[in-house]
Order: structure tokens, then sequence, then C-alpha cells
């Protein structure tokens, strides 16, 4: 979609940029949560109401729930479910599961985003490997979000290092996005493509970067509820995601707790706190 129109990016201020750190920590925060909680027998009815409380008791807004009629907090997406799978009381975890959990805050009117897929128990070692492909290609897709670099980097830098780990299929119909006062704001940011083309990245601009892999092909499928995407052949599928802001610094991972430090990025809360420009 971006290739055929050039859409406004809106770039962020040094202020801005500290409040949607906040609704990233939240997100974050939710997440480490949801993830400690993940266990056979719990049902992802029981991790929406974890997250709605996490959410709510650190003064944040959940994102999700009511976002054009979506009905809970977060989306819980389990084995061959891709994105968007609503929490239900009958959705039971059980040993060898994987699930997706999709978590979005608003903090003063600034959105933070990302999603991670956890472990159910024991998992095989082809599904412990599509989950270790899956974050990885995201890494290097932040990696890649570089002052003058241009937009398609990232994508090309997502499919490239899935391409070289296998025959795995890379979802095309569901991308990332542009975030900020909005969820989902312009641009799509694909997961797939060539590189050196789209808009140049700026200091202040944010991306939310989601990688969907499947163990199979990448066919989908949307189910009955009109949310719910499966993969096309019953394949099991992984979804990492992370909000982050270009900078001079490089990527400042918003939704990750260290702020991607762990991953060779400069954690900048300090230095926000302190004045310096983004």
């Amino acid at each position: 979609m971006w290739k055929k129109r050039k859409p406004a990016i809106q770039i962020k201020s040094r202020d801005e940029l500290a409040v949607m750190r906040e609704a990233g920590l939240v997100v974050g925060r939710t997440l480490r949560r949801l993830t400690e909680e993940v266990r056979p027998g719990i049902t992802t009815a029981d991790l929406d109401a974890i997250a709605e409380e996490s959410i709510r008791s650190a003064g944040a807004t959940p994102s999700f729930k009511g976002y054009q009629g979506f009905p809970a907090t977060i989306c819980t997406s389990v084995n061959e479910e891709i994105v968007h799978g609503i929490p239900s009381a009958d959705k039971v975890l059980r040993d060898g599961d994987i699930i997706s959990i999709d978590c979005g805050a608003i903090v003063d009117g600034w959105h933070g985003d990302s999603a991670v897929t956890v472990p159910v128990g024991e998992i095989t070692p082809d599904l412990q490997r599509l989950l270790e492909v899956c974050e990885e290609s995201m890494w290097r897709g932040i990696a890649a979000g570089l002052v003058d670099a241009r937009l398609s980097d990232i994508g090309h830098a997502v499919e490239t290092y899935v391409r070289d780990q296998g025959d795995y299929g890379i979802v095309e119909e569901y991308v990332g996005h542009g975030i900020g006062t909005q969820m989902h704001m312009d641009p799509p940011v694909p997961n797939y493509g060539e590189a050196g083309h789209g808009p140049r990245l700026s200091s202040g601009m944010c991306f939310a970067v989601e990688p969907m892999v499947n163990l199979g092909t990448a066919a989908t499928v949307l189910l009955d509820d009109d949310w719910t995407v499966v993969t096309g052949d019953g394949a099991r599928s992984a979804h990492f995601e992370h909000t982050f802001a270009v900078t001079e610094d490089g990527p400042w991972v918003l939704t990750a707790l260290d702020g991607g430090a762990s991953h060779g990025f400069l954690g900048r809360d300090e230095r926000i706190k302190d004045g310096a420009q983004p």
C-alpha cells in the first residue's frame, strides 16, 4: 500500500516520545505479567482480565477494547491462530500450545503496542525454533529503522532473516504500522519487500514492527467472527511486535522494558529525562 501514495508520517517531539514511553512501559509490564501467568489450564479470558487490571491500575486505558468493535483488552491467538483471536472462557490452554498475546495501552492520548508468543508448558523443538525465528526477525527489522534509512529497509530485513532460516511462511496480508496519537497510523510497515524504497526515516518517527511467521504456507483465512485470522493450512504461527522510535542514536524500543538495550540498542530513558533531543 505504501508504494501507491506518500503517507504523512507523524513526527514526535521529545516530550511526546516520553509519554509514548510511559504507554510502552505499561504494555511491556502487562505482557511480562501475562507471560508469567501462561500455563496449562488457564483460559484466554483469564488472561484478558489480568491484562485489563494491569493496564487500568497503571492509570492507562486499553487500546484494543472497543476499537472497531473488538470486545476485549488483548488479542489471544492460539496455535494456528495468527492474530486477533478473541479471549474466551471456553479457550483453555493446554501443554504444548503456543499463544500469541497482542496488547496495547493509551497514556494521555499516546499509544503503545506490542506482542509476544509464549509456549504453554513444554513445546516441540520446531515450535521453539519458530518462536526464535519470528522474534529475531522483529529485532532485525527494528535494527534497520535508522535515520535516513528507507521504510522498506525494515521489511527487507525481516524477510531476509526469515528466508535464510528455512521454509517458513511470512504473512503478507497483515503488517506493521505507524503509531502515535492513534494505534494504527500511516505508513503500513510490511514484513517483506526490497530495500531502498518508501519514505526516508527521520528522528521522531514511531513504528510498530510485527512479523507473523507460519510453520507452513503464508496463506491466511478470516474466521466467521470477523476477527480471528488463522493459517490456511492449519500450521502453527508466531507473532512478535514492538513499538520503536527512530532517533539520532538508533532505535529506541518503547515497549521493551530496557528500551532495547539487551539487543544492542541504546536505552534512552535517562537522556530523555535530561532533555536530550530524539
